[in-house]
């Protein structure tokens, strides 16, 4: 069984918007059902869990009807950041979810997703344990301590950028998640930095630079030039 984890407990306060980035309307839709319709159409995926902002729960609801969004079974209220409201999605995952299940995370503020990059986490997923949407870095890439200046050089060819999805099989999520408890180790924002924390060797799959993360009204903008391509091609 395959579940998507959709991350959307953030305020988004980047977008100086008065809703929540991840319910903003974009062309007249919810940010976070563009996300959604992307999973719901994936042929693998077997259901939706979404972490959702306290509050928010029966808006997300209604949008989900409203939208035909069947695959939505589950929402749970997130936490006070990334790592805590990742693990109360997991745990409300127990006894539901096989330790060889893949549970794919997502942020819902990524709404350009596509079949091909869930395809290939939950592929890489099921060979190696965990598949981990990312992308080689183009830029150059200078170590800072301010800022402001800087006088190391990184090589582009020891730097992934990670994306989500970040696919984990189940037991292996909830394991980093009670193991970060017993530690009491806080603030790792994504799940990937904990399992890094925790010594685990993580896998790459697919990643695209159309992935973009809607955190700043710029990105949002992206976003809109990105769907009005594809709309094109398509009348096209």
């Amino acid at each position: 069984m395959n579940i998507a984890l959709i991350l959307a407990g953030g305020c988004g306060s980047r977008t100086q918007q008065d809703v929540p980035k991840q319910f903003m309307n974009v062309y007249e839709k919810p940010l976070i059902i563009y996300t959604l319709e992307n999973f719901e159409r994936h042929p693998d995926i077997d259901g939706i869990a979404v972490v959702c902002l306290e509050g928010w729960h029966e808006v997300l609801r209604a949008y989900a009807r409203q939208y035909k969004i069947e695959k939505l079974r589950w929402i749970v209220s997130g936490g006070s950041d990334g790592q805590e409201s990742t693990q109360k999605g997991i745990e409300a995952l127990k006894g539901i979810c096989q330790k060889e299940d893949v549970v794919i995370i997502h942020d819902a503020i990524r709404p350009f997703i596509t079949e091909e990059v869930i395809s290939d986490a939950i592929l890489v997923c099921q060979k190696k344990g965990s598949g981990l949407s990312a992308v080689r870095c183009q830029e150059t890439i200078v170590r800072t301590e301010d800022g402001f200046s800087g006088n190391e050089n990184i090589g582009r060819q020891e730097i992934m950028r990670v994306q989500t999805p970040q696919a984990y099989l189940y037991g292996k999520a909830l394991q980093a998640y009670e193991e970060a408890a017993r530690r009491g180790i806080k603030g790792e924002v994504y799940i990937n930095t904990l399992m890094l924390h925790l010594g685990e060797r993580v896998y790459f799959s697919k990643g695209t630079e159309k992935n973009v993360k809607i955190t700043t009204i710029d990105d949002l903008e992206v976003f809109k030039a990105l769907l009005n391509m594809e709309r094109e091609d398509w009348i096209k």
